[in-house]
């Protein structure tokens, strides 16, 4: 039935815009552009989308605070997918024939963002993901771009930075085989880790909603790894710290970016814990910095690597745009896969895929004056 209702959406919303393709902005006032955002708003991954809006927000504002893009005013209209694929699909159909858009930032996750990628191709609406990670999103065609690095690559770093800077040699695996990006950057780390001389002693899967993982962890704590890789999101990683230091599973941990917002619901079990990021709050680089201190004005909160991600994002598209001169899709799909510039997070230019070329942060989870943080530790970028 979910597959049939997705089929339907898809047909009606390709009918629905087979006048779009290469069109000026929709949702457009003589004085207004209204750029669409699909991102979960609410649910278990809300941190994620929640932060990227408020990015995306700051964005705009200074982009309006400077004049606007080309004679325009940016306005933001965010819809909520929970996480979720199929509401998603709904929330993308909204917003290209209701609302008219021709640019939407979302979704925060893979699996919601691949499920809207085949219908902005059809659409030809610029569709750019702050933080999907998994390989398949940018493959539904030349309209499909993201900010993130991808899983493959966050696998590998992960492998080696356990292997070359922590001594890492007897891995464990702990991963929701259930998710496109934990089997990702599972598969990703699982491969590099043994290419590179490491042993993978204990590969352990859960399903998606597990809360008891001690049967896991006791073949983990049997198999005595010197660390133990958890590419999960932070909400499930929570509960797997605190699981693996209750059986004495006392090693390093690692994982990727999922862990964001792992901070502000664990304690000191996460301790010894390190996770590759697209974005240091701590970093010493001026745009970051200047980011950092306009994002807490605004929202009274530390930026984390999802508001920065969701910051770059929007200005991959005014960027795009400004390249183009001009608000026509098919102009600034092919200006954005031209830029080779500087970001908060990093320098950014696009592969022949879309894909992001940049490096990753490794951030290190420490106690600083009796709270978690998060601490710069390194940058790894690609060879």
């Amino acid at each position: 039935m979910k597959k049939l209702c997705v089929v339907v959406l898809a047909l009606c919303c390709t009918m629905s815009l087979a006048f779009a393709g290469g069109g000026q902005a929709g949702g457009a006032s003589s004085d207004t552009v209204t750029i669409g955002a699909v991102f979960p708003l609410s649910g278990s991954v809300a941190f994620y989308g929640t932060e990227s809006r408020n990015g995306a927000l700051l964005a705009i504002d200074e982009i309006n605070a400077a004049g606007g893009l080309l004679g325009k005013k940016l306005t933001l209209l965010a819809e909520d997918d929970e996480g979720n694929a199929e509401k998603s699909v709904n929330a993308f159909t909204k917003l290209a024939t209701r609302d008219k858009v021709s640019f939407v930032l979302g979704s925060s996750t893979s699996g919601a963002t691949m499920a809207m990628t085949s219908l902005a191709q059809q659409s030809k609406v610029i569709l750019i993901s702050p933080s999907a990670t998994n390989t398949e999103v940018t493959k539904a065609g030349d309209y499909i771009f993201r900010a993130c690095f991808i899983d493959p690559f966050q696998g590998v770093v992960g492998a080696d930075f356990a292997y070359d800077t922590l001594g890492s040699r007897r891995a464990a695996i702990l991963y929701d085989a259930g998710a496109d990006y934990n089997t990702g950057l599972a598969e990703a780390f699982r491969n590099q880790f043994k290419a590179i001389g490491g042993q993978v002693v204990a590969d352990e899967a859960y399903q998606s909603g597990d809360v008891d993982f001690n049967a896991q962890v006791t073949r983990i704590r049997a198999a005595n790894p010197d660390i133990v890789y958890l590419p999960n999101y932070y909400n499930d990683v929570a509960l797997q710290a605190k699981q693996l230091r209750a059986q004495g599973v006392n090693c390093a941990l690692l994982g990727g970016d999922g862990w964001d917002g792992l901070i502000d619901n664990a304690g000191d079990e996460v301790l010894n814990g390190f996770w590759s990021a697209g974005f240091a709050a701590d970093t010493t680089d001026p745009r970051g910095q200047a980011f950092v201190k306009a994002y807490e004005a605004k929202f009274n909160s530390t930026a984390s690597q999802f508001a920065a991600l969701g910051y770059d994002t929007m200005m991959l598209v005014v960027d795009g745009i400004k390249a183009a001169g001009s608000f026509d899709t098919a102009a600034v799909k092919t200006a954005i896969a031209k830029i080779n510039g500087p970001y908060v997070t990093g320098n950014i230019r696009f592969d022949a895929n879309r894909d992001p070329i940049k490096g990753a942060a490794i951030l290190e989870i420490v106690n600083r004056n009796g709270k978690l943080a998060n601490a710069y530790k390194t940058t790894v970028n690609p060879k």
